[in-house]
């Protein structure tokens, strides 16, 4: 029989108890406990896993590896899926190996590419996938300079941080003043070009930012599963337009996403991001991680998160065509049980002991779910 499969996620996103349970109900039909850390108590994730710790606050990088590595030796991690640290995580990949751990993680060099927007445009520039117009800016003017520019050419021009994940920090400029206008309906992402400037004038330190135009719908996320001998397994693009989800495999996204993936060493899990320039598809965004909307792929038949797994620990899955293509929806929030009390902060002799997951019914967060929450992996 089989052994069980140990998978540790640390700090890791709201929506990926839907990756755990897909793990539990993988096609092998093998056994997988899942343990789970977090800076929050009130995490999800640490409700949906078997056993969970909280994290320390305040590490630097080098001492989270060395607490992760004390992590894996004493739960007996068979694949550890890193979020936070990953950069250092992935390198010590030869450390983790020594203590019987696989790393769910692409490459260090990769890593380190896809960190920094601006040295991701460029690399992937390099190889011939399309990228919009962007400028690095750290200053009043240089921002100034950009917008100019852009809107010169008829774009709308927005910003982000060159180093950040999420849609944290994004914005889009307006030259329209401020009015009652912007203080009806929910708050949107547009911010004037007045406010930022002077913002910026006032701050004491530089900031680090992409300028480039507003992108266009649709937006593909390509989810991509590729082995460390650099080849794809898996490529399934995610459709948003609106409210609309969709999937599809059409060349125009994939290609390039394959380009990226196997061109850069970005091994297990990743997701390569796509709008509209114009009448063209440029590169939006890579994440180096699992997508939080992975799990939606079993509306095409494919348990992605086990096909990762499985690579992880050298049983390669092959090649994964999806049996088909799911149908277009939409998602919608649901409620996750929570833990009954919130974790103590544990000290030392406390964490040689497991924690087993005690679920509240009555208590509950919201979560983005949507039809795939339910659907059979």
């Amino acid at each position: 029989m089989p052994s069980r499969v140990r998978v540790w996620l640390n700090r890791t996103y709201a929506e990926n108890v839907f990756f755990m349970d897909q793990l539990r109900r993988n096609p092998s039909d093998r056994a997988v406990e899942i343990h789970a850390t977090h800076g929050d108590a009130d995490s999800p994730v640490l409700a949906a896993a078997d056993t969970a710790d909280l994290e320390p606050e305040g590490l630097s990088p080098a001492a989270y590896v060395e607490y992760a590595l004390d992590q894996c030796a004493r739960r007996g991690i068979d694949v550890f899926v890193p979020r936070l640290h990953q950069r250092a995580i992935v390198a010590h990949r030869v450390d983790f190996r020594a203590v019987g751990t696989a790393l769910l993680a692409p490459t260090r060099e990769a890593v380190a590419v896809f960190e920094d927007k601006a040295t991701a445009y460029e690399a992937v520039r390099s190889v011939g996938v399309p990228v919009p117009p962007w400028w690095r800016v750290r200053t009043a003017d240089e921002l100034v300079a950009a917008v100019e520019e852009l809107e010169a050419a008829g774009h709308r021009a927005c910003f982000k941080p060159a180093a950040g994940a999420g849609g944290v920090g994004f914005r889009v400029i307006t030259r329209a003043p401020f009015s009652l206008l912007h203080l009806s309906g929910f708050p949107g992402p547009y911010v004037q070009l007045d406010l930022v400037v002077e913002a910026l004038r006032q701050a004491e330190e530089p900031v680090d930012w992409l300028v480039m135009p507003r992108l266009e719908q649709p937006e593909v996320s390509v989810d991509c599963l590729t082995g460390p001998d650099n080849r794809l397994r898996l490529a399934v693009g995610r459709t948003k337009n609106g409210r609309r989800r969709g999937f599809t495999l059409h060349e125009q996204w994939l290609e390039p996403a394959r380009l990226i993936a196997e061109g850069f060493g970005l091994h297990h899990l990743s997701n390569i991001q796509f709008r509209m320039l114009g009448d063209r598809p440029v590169l939006m965004d890579v994440n180096t991680r699992p997508a939080g909307g992975l799990h939606q792929l079993s509306l095409c038949g494919v348990n992605a998160p086990w096909a990762a797994v499985q690579l992880a620990l050298g049983e390669d899955p092959g090649v994964i065509e999806p049996p088909f293509l799911g149908q277009d929806y939409t998602v919608v929030s649901g409620p996750r049980p929570l833990r009954a009390v919130s974790l103590p902060q544990q000290r030392v002799e406390e964490a040689e002991v497991l924690l087993p997951a005690v679920p509240a019914p009555a208590a509950a967060v919201t979560t983005e779910a949507g039809a795939a929450a339910i659907a059979p992996a």
